[in-house]
């Protein structure tokens, strides 16, 4: 396993599925992205979803993600009456039209 210890405030890190795993072998990082809290300390653990239907075996040492740490900024909650009028407005998937 590997372990981390953040050590720079306003980062995350983030695990992605391996393209080649997820393509040939059907092997994706379950939730599509795993998410490394910026407080987290310890060992990371990799939930995989098999989408293959077949039984898939990992050796030790094997590739199965990447992790990469990016920016993230934590929103100020602001609690309002209401929101303001925007050209979309509150439509969901498929509103727009395309």
């Amino acid at each position: 396993g590997i372990s981390v210890q953040p050590c720079e405030a306003g980062f995350a890190g983030f695990l992605y599925s391996r393209s080649g795993l997820g393509a040939r072998e059907g092997l994706t990082v379950a939730q599509g992205v795993g998410v490394i809290d910026p407080d987290y300390t310890g060992e990371i653990l990799v939930m995989l979803l098999n989408t293959s239907g077949e039984e898939r075996i990992l050796k030790r040492g094997e590739r199965m993600a990447q992790l990469v740490f990016q920016p993230f900024v934590r929103p100020v909650w602001q609690e309002v009456e209401s929101l303001s009028a925007t050209e979309r407005g509150a439509g969901g998937f498929g509103h727009t039209g395309r």
